[in-house]
């Protein structure tokens, strides 16, 4: 099977600036790939190209195996996107958005639903202009989704949003993966990134400086984060798990290495015996370290 998404060695230009300089990468059906990297790392800029939005100086990009440049209006009809340019007609509320543009479609979601999911009922019926940063951003997200698109473009998806519009958001594109979407997340959240994705791509200077899964990414310093309450003396949990584990303030224990089903049942079981109480565990929590260390290494580049 052919991947959702195809990137060859892409490169476009704004006049001497190479904002993309030999991209590669591809998506699968029932994938979440996220890109990180600096403003100016060029993320937007391979999403707008990816939509048929630019025309590469060279290289190909491929969405459902069409040209998205010459074959425009087909793989836009099989490809959501949430973009950080555009928006809603000022006085236009969420409700009325969703069914004008669910006309366009053949046999478009239920608005309705759309608004259900998206946590959108309680303002379906206010202007654009009156909307939450977070209220526009799940209201452009109903938008992406309205055409049951077999491809995800978001950019900066949560941008805006409170944790709780952050939750819906999250729910929302797992559900998009789980029915086989393909979805590419554009974001600096790095929190978001551990959350969401199967695989990263780091971008710098335009290119790609580092990709793979989480696990990958970390490498060596793969470690997991332990929510606890309650007192727990690192030393003797260290000792009693036969790894190391430091404490990154009163609430927040840091484990080396990934969890697995046997090391969250081991972790749960010593803060028990410690009278303390395993509250929340996120695993790959070097990613951030590794973002920035990569980062600082490609600005030591000439």
């Amino acid at each position: 099977m052919s991947h959702a998404i195809d990137v060859d060695q892409l490169r476009v230009d704004y006049g001497p600036l190479h904002a993309l300089d030999g991209v590669s990468l591809s998506v699968d059906y029932g994938q979440i790939v996220t890109l990180l990297g600096p403003n100016g790392a060029g993320k937007t800029t391979l999403v707008e190209t990816m939509l048929g939005f630019r025309t590469p100086n060279a290289g190909t990009v491929r969405l459902h195996g069409r040209d998205p440049y010459r074959d425009h209006a087909e793989v836009v009809a099989r490809t959501g996107a949430l973009l950080q340019r555009g928006g809603v007609w000022l006085p236009m509320p969420p409700a009325t958005v969703l069914r004008l543009t669910a006309a366009y479609y053949e046999a478009p979601r239920d608005p309705d639903e759309l608004l259900e999911r998206l946590d959108l009922r309680s303002c379906a019926r206010t202007p654009w202009r009156r909307l939450s940063g977070g209220e526009q951003q799940r209201t452009l997200l109903a938008l992406a989704l309205l055409g049951r698109p077999r491809a995800l473009l978001l950019d900066e998806p949560t941008s805006s949003v409170d944790p709780e519009g952050r939750r819906v958001i999250r729910e929302t594109i797992d559900a998009e993966r789980q029915r086989g979407c393909a979805v590419v997340i554009t974001t600096h959240e790095l929190d978001e990134a551990e959350r969401l994705a199967d695989h990263v791509a780091i971008l710098h200077r335009g290119q790609v400086v580092a990709r793979g899964t989480l696990d990958e990414l970390a490498g060596a310093d793969a470690a997991t984060v332990v929510e606890v309450r309650g007192a727990v003396d690192a030393a003797r949990l260290t000792k009693r798990l036969g790894i190391p584990v430091e404490a990154q303030d009163p609430t927040h224990l840091r484990v080396r290495g990934p969890a697995d089903p046997q090391r969250t049942a081991a972790i749960a079981a010593a803060l028990a015996d410690e009278g303390a109480t395993l509250v929340a565990l996120r695993t790959r929590a070097s990613l951030e370290d590794r973002y920035l260390a990569i980062i600082a290494d490609e600005r030591e580049r000439p």
